[in-house]
């Protein structure tokens, strides 16, 4: 297939550059992503207004895309402050302490953990499951938050999701576009995505362990607790009631994940369950736990939640907002402005690439880790493996040989980088119910998932 770049893909490539570089030299995105909204835009359509309106509008699409991660975190954040204002928080992470006593086996019990439940529900609702329970007890086993998150991120939305074993959601995209078995795509992308994972989590937990000894990290506090600003009056709450809500909030988390298997809930459904049991959690110990001022109290927490969420996510709309232009958000953002023939401009520059490199076992292999990696830069994951999955058929005839590793490679780079451990916006849930940077998050695991890739990259091209 033959794609027709224009300047616009050609800008957009410029700005992606630059965003990288204002990443890796920690400074702020926000003004690159919005000259880059506003230059696409009038390059597009020739109209001032349109591009000023475009800003606007392009921020809209990025809030509404994000919106159900945004208020499942918010909603998390507020019953957690319920939990740690009442005292109930500490009765329920006594009997994990024992079990979790150093920073070791807090990142590799939450990370196995995290694994396990997103096979099963994916990382999103996973991530709320695990992260109001585990996260203080990790803390105060030693490891940062940003340990924390750095172990729910690679396990779930990396491992977890690049494999998608038991949903089965991923590999069937890129199957039905390689036209390959579903069978064939997940067998051949056990062996990767178990080497890509081990790579990049134990490379991760080394970089984590020696920038714990040299002190980078600042002691561990309670302020590393995004539980911990709250409300700093205690409800009443008698040992007893303590003791009957800290069996009670798991045992009611234990009938949403049953709930998911019985009812086969996925994904966002799986999310709003969560969403909506600690909605209720938060309502019945506010009114339990404060009684007359329960009332108050209940939209006292809320109101923190959604400040904290918001707090979390506004830096991350713009930069959300600039890359979306590189998926259907372009034209919903700016209009019918991209040639006929373009399949987005992330996907023509996935096709581009496909187009001019030449063929063998180590190029098809390098090529495919190329093209995910691309494709996944709009911040989704899924929306470019299908392309991956076509390129890697094509190469495959080339090739004579290889297509379920070509296919089960492009879907694994796409879903590491676009999935949730590089994209800012897309790591989210994890920075922000661990209350850390999610810029800092892409930046800690930018190196651990580059040599992975690396690594995976070249154990495919031995088993092509």
């Amino acid at each position: 297939m033959i794609v027709e770049l224009t300047a616009l893909h050609w800008i957009y490539v410029v700005f992606i550059v630059l965003i990288i570089g204002f990443m890796v030299a920690r400074r702020d995105t926000t003004i690159v992503c919005i000259a880059g909204i506003f230059l696409i835009a009038i390059t597009a359509t020739g109209s001032i207004s349109h591009s000023v309106s475009s800003i606007f509008n392009s921020f809209i699409f990025a809030i509404q895309e994000l919106l159900s991660t945004i208020l499942v975190i918010s909603i998390i954040v507020a019953m957690s402050h319920t939990l740690t204002s009442t005292g109930i928080n500490d009765v329920m992470i006594s009997p994990f302490q024992r079990l979790i006593r150093n920073p070791s086996l807090a990142y590799w019990t939450i990370g196995i953990l995290m694994m396990i439940i997103s096979w099963f529900f994916w990382p999103s609702p996973a991530v709320a499951l695990l992260g109001a329970v585990l996260l203080p007890v990790a803390i105060r086993a030693g490891l940062p938050a940003l340990g924390v998150a750095m172990a729910m991120n690679l396990f779930g939305h990396g491992i977890a999701l690049s494999g998608d074993f038991v949903i089965q959601a991923a590999p069937k995209l890129t199957a039905d576009a390689a036209g390959l078995p579903i069978d064939e795509v997940i067998s051949a992308s056990v062996p990767l995505v178990f080497i890509m994972g081990l790579v990049t989590t134990i490379t991760a937990y080394f970089f984590l362990r020696r920038d714990m000894k040299r002190g980078v990290f600042k002691a561990i506090t309670s302020n590393t607790d995004p539980q911990a600003n709250t409300s700093q009056n205690k409800a009443l709450l008698t040992l007893a009631q303590k003791r009957f809500f800290a069996i009670l909030v798991p045992l009611l988390f234990a009938a949403d994940v049953t709930a998911m298997i019985l009812l086969d809930l996925t994904g966002g459904d799986a999310t709003a369950l969560i969403g909506g049991t600690s909605i209720l959690i938060l309502l019945f110990i506010s009114l339990t736990g404060y009684k007359d001022k329960g009332l108050e109290k209940t939209t006292q927490f809320l109101i923190e939640g959604f400040q904290f969420g918001f707090k979390v996510f506004g830096p991350v709309i713009p930069i959300a907002a600039f890359f979306y232009l590189g998926d259907a958000g372009f034209t919903k953002i700016i209009g019918e402005y991209l040639p006929s023939t373009s399949q987005g401009i992330v996907n023509d520059l996935g096709v581009a690439l496909a187009n001019i490199v030449p063929l063998s076992k180590a190029v098809g292999a390098i090529t495919l880790t190329t093209v995910g990696a691309i494709t996944g830069l709009d911040g989704s994951g899924f929306s470019g493996i299908s392309l991956a999955g076509s390129v890697a058929g094509l190469f495959a005839v080339a090739i004579g040989k290889g297509a379920a590793t070509l296919t089960a490679l492009g879907q694994i780079a796409a879903i590491w980088v676009g999935g949730g451990t590089l994209v800012p916006w897309a790591l989210i849930p994890a920075a922000a119910i661990c209350n850390v940077d999610p810029f800092e998050l892409a930046r800690r695991n930018l190196v651990p998932v580059i040599i992975g890739l690396i690594i995976t990259t070249i154990i495919a091209m031995f088993l092509i």
